[in-house]
């Protein structure tokens, strides 16, 4: 693993929420460990595991957290919260990213200095061959149309996302740290109000098929989708958002927050 090239002053953060899930955390792990670009600092969030998932992380050298407040959005947070890096880059504990995953991401935060969050997608690893090819187009579909069109841009995709440190200062006090909405879609209202979230290119990200072998797993999903949706109505119902995002953009131009949760004026 190649440590950060001595002309970049850029740190990067890893951060993993993750509860009961050794194996696959143990797998996720060692991927981050094989990459062209090693990460300043690992950090797993334990979300009250009963399992070996805080001695895996310790193992591999990760920073271990604990969050007792139960949910991904909550886990997240806290290791947003604790994060020293520049950049926070985000993923699951069931994820597998390519050698040039922490690359790719910095170096599109480089050519985009504007940028406030870069996201990709995501190819199941697991599960019967012939489907997931048609289940990940329709996961990953359903949530990139949807989303956008609540959000009006961009949504990130918590299994293979960051963000700048700075961005998240800025909107930390109005992310919702409830169990019940979806981290990753909560996120992307806060942060594309003030800054542009963009598609990262050129890093493979794999995930497991679990969100599809548990029966009440697609619909609750669904669920948390809707009420994440709706805890922000009626400040971002559809149309005005969408209004209110193209103005903004128009007059003031590009909308790059300072770190201090104020816009620029």
């Amino acid at each position: 693993m190649a440590a950060r090239p001595a002309d970049d002053p850029t740190t990067v953060s890893v951060v993993i929420p993750v509860k009961d899930d050794d194996t696959e955390l143990a797998r996720c792990l060692a991927a981050l460990a094989a990459q062209t670009r090693a990460p300043d600092e690992v950090i797993v969030v334990d979300n009250g595991s009963t399992d070996a998932s805080a001695s895996v992380a310790r193992a591999a050298g990760a920073r271990v957290e604990h969050c007792a407040e139960p949910g991904i959005p909550a886990a997240s947070a806290h290791g947003y919260d604790r994060a020293t890096g520049d950049l926070l880059l985000r993923l699951d504990a069931d994820c597998v990213p390519d050698p040039g995953w922490v690359d790719a991401v910095a170096e599109a935060f480089a050519r985009r200095p504007e940028v406030g969050g870069v996201t990709g997608g995501a190819r199941f690893r697991d599960g019967p061959k012939a489907l997931r090819g048609p289940l990940e187009a329709v996961y990953l579909g359903a949530y990139a149309v949807m989303a956008g069109l609540a959000l009006g841009h961009l949504p990130l995709f918590g299994s293979n996302m960051a963000i700048r440190r700075a961005a998240w200062r800025g909107i930390r006090p109005r992310v919702h740290r409830d169990a019940r909405v979806h981290d990753d879609f909560d996120l992307s209202f806060h942060l594309g109000e003030r800054w542009r979230i963009e598609r990262l290119h050129g890093a493979r990200m794999e995930m497991s098929m679990r969100p599809f072998t548990d029966p009440s797993g697609f619909p609750q999903r669904v669920g948390m989708g809707v009420r994440t949706v709706l805890v922000h109505w009626p400040h971002d119902f559809p149309p005005v958002r969408w209004v209110r995002l193209g103005l903004r953009r128009a007059g003031l131009g590009l909308q790059v927050d300072r770190g201090d949760g104020e816009l620029p004026r």
